[in-house]
């Protein structure tokens, strides 16, 4: 079997940051096998890397439980991986979404890994859908913030958004696993984006993944994306630039850098491989 090597994303060190595994040499592998290697690793994503005869690159992102469409925090994983073992420079990678170009470089003395995200798109959740994910959540309309509707956003996947008015509201995470998960699928939603501001260009998230079969991601760099394509679409844009810190209630706190180029996103993070 090809050796998978782990990651924590979004974080300087293995104690922090969303846990991914990768495996830069999957050209050999059928779907059922990466699979079980997923299912194997326990990670919320494996990313799997298979080079072509011309060298091209392609990647698939697997939870313990299925395949996903993108995965940021595993992309940001593969770029160091790939810059490891390759130097640093620009890499383009073919997704189930269509091109990513992810980049490697060095930044305070260890690799940092950043992508350009899938183009943005948004939509006003539909009224049913956010009554339904409200109940799910335990969360009343009244901790919404007014200023930021809900709505569900792509850069990749598909992300609900709720915001919330204060960040005080995130502190207690406690939802219908099961009924959350069978929403998500349903709607082809991956995570769920809970966000509140805390601070000029600093937001604060969780993000429930029942669809993959976890209870919380400590780093989701597409949410984070989507996220940024949702600000844009109202407006609410003041500056190309934003940090969205994850993961902290769950004890690994994880930092997305985030700047938008225009109908996209580029999502960037340090990634420090976990020995052993």
């Amino acid at each position: 079997m090809p050796r998978v090597d782990r990651y924590a994303a979004f974080a300087d060190d293995a104690a922090g940051g969303n846990l991914a595994g990768v495996v830069l040499d999957a050209s050999t592998l059928s779907e059922a096998q990466m699979q079980a290697i997923a299912a194997d690793v326990g990670y919320s994503e494996t990313a799997f890397v298979a080079t072509g005869g011309d060298g091209a690159r392609s990647i698939r992102y697997f939870s313990p439980e299925r395949e996903v469409d993108f995965c940021g925090h595993a992309t940001i994983a593969v770029a160091v991986a790939i810059g490891a073992a390759h130097g640093t420079g620009e890499y383009e990678l073919r997704t189930p979404v269509g091109p990513v170009r992810v980049q490697a470089e060095n930044g305070s003395g260890r690799l940092r890994g950043s992508f350009l995200s899938p183009a943005f798109d948004a939509a006003p959740m539909q009224d049913d859908d956010r009554v339904r994910l409200l109940e799910l959540l335990g969360w009343e309309p009244t901790e919404l913030h007014p200023e930021y509707p809900p709505a569900v956003a792509f850069a990749g996947n598909w992300h609900p958004v709720l915001v919330a008015s204060t960040t005080a509201r995130l502190a207690i995470l406690d939802y219908d696993f099961d009924g959350l998960r069978q929403l998500c699928q349903g709607r082809r939603w991956t995570t769920v984006q809970l966000i509140a501001p805390a601070g000029e260009g600093v937001w604060r998230s969780r993000n429930p993944f029942p669809w993959g079969g976890v209870v919380e991601d400590p780093a989701t760099g597409a949410a984070a994306a989507a996220f940024a394509g949702y600000l844009l679409r109202l407006g609410h844009v003041d500056s190309s630039r934003l940090t969205i810190v994850q993961g902290v209630e769950m004890g690994r706190p994880s930092t997305i850098d985030v700047s938008i180029e225009g109908d996209r996103a580029r999502i960037a993070g340090s990634a420090a491989r976990i020995e052993g």
